[in-house]
């Protein structure tokens, strides 16, 4: 059986910055207590959703560790410690492990193009450099390289701590013949909000979800009803969340969901560059009207 503590919802935690754009601690504090408080089942700190990419080693190491001390226990932190460069990706994800994370999330390396024997070799030495459980993130569309399912069939049967997989390829048909020859244990999260439910049906897991940050308890209600196979209902509330999930894919992620966590007081409209503001005035109104009818509490800045 595959192990409960990566099934479900678990969010891709943005990283609210101040006015002056450094990490903002308080409103990041008071994010994590709203995840848990709302059921979600894992935390994901500094991930794409994260910024991670502007981030200092140092405070990419502190991120981490925060969420592990805010979650105190109470669900799964899984880390993002992936990096273009294998060395690096080795470094956050040993800070990772004594940090406490239950998990590291590593992307594909990006920009380099690694071949898949490439990629094999990358996501090996990390397995080795560490005991916690691997979970490779593949999404070629943002790394420019697909890590196929030949290649993670070959490292999930000769490593036994890489158990499971982010999967934002955007081929159903991919997931679903992953799904068909993984062995038991191994868990197969959707990179997409959008392709939940299609990706559960089909045999997955659950989320590393982008909308969880301002809708946790709507996501957990959609994911556990695809679990539990009562397939209607999540239907019924994934037609509801879409205008969301496509409104937080206006822009490049994670600019329209940190703008629309603004908009409830969650987090100040800030960014690093070269993530910016919105480009286009109107996609505020369209994140307004995604929202309009989902009861999304109002948090404090």
């Amino acid at each position: 059986m595959i192990d409960n503590i990566f099934r479900g919802v678990h969010t891709a935690l943005i990283t609210p910055f101040t006015s002056t754009r450094s990490v903002d601690i308080g409103s990041f504090k008071r994010l994590v207590e709203y995840q848990i408080e709302s059921g979600i089942d894992g935390l994901v700190p500094c991930g794409t959703t994260g910024e991670s990419s502007t981030l200092t080693h140092d405070e990419h190491d502190r991120v981490i560790a925060l969420t592990v001390e805010y979650a105190d226990g109470r669900v799964p932190v899984i880390a993002g410690t992936g990096s273009n460069a294998t060395s690096e990706a080795i470094q956050l994800s040993q800070h990772a492990e004594q940090a406490g994370v239950d998990a590291v999330l590593l992307v594909n390396p990006y920009y380099v193009k690694p071949t898949q024997k490439g990629l094999y070799l990358h996501f090996k030495a990390i397995a080795e450099a560490v005991s916690i459980p691997c979970i490779p993130y593949n999404i070629q569309g943002r790394c420019g390289v697909n890590l196929e399912n030949e290649t993670l069939h070959r490292l999930m049967s000769e490593h036994s701590n890489i158990v499971g997989v982010k999967e934002a390829s955007g081929s159903l048909e991919q997931m679903k013949n992953l799904i068909d020859k993984r062995h038991d244990e191994f868990v197969v999260l959707c990179g997409d909000d959008n392709m939940t439910v299609d990706l559960i049906e089909a045999g997955g897991n659950g989320v590393v979800s982008v909308a969880a940050n301002l809708i946790p308890r709507q996501m957990k209600e959609m994911v556990q009803l695809a679990i539990d196979g009562d397939i209607e209902q999540a239907r019924d509330l994934e037609q509801k969340l879409m205008p969301f999930f496509e409104a937080c894919f206006l822009e490049t992620n994670p600019i329209p969901i940190k703008t629309a966590m603004a908009m409830k007081k969650w987090c100040r409209e800030s960014f690093r560059l070269p993530m910016c503001t919105l480009s286009r005035k109107e996609h505020y109104e369209t994140i307004r009207q995604a929202m309009a009818d989902l009861d999304i509490p109002e948090g404090q800045i």
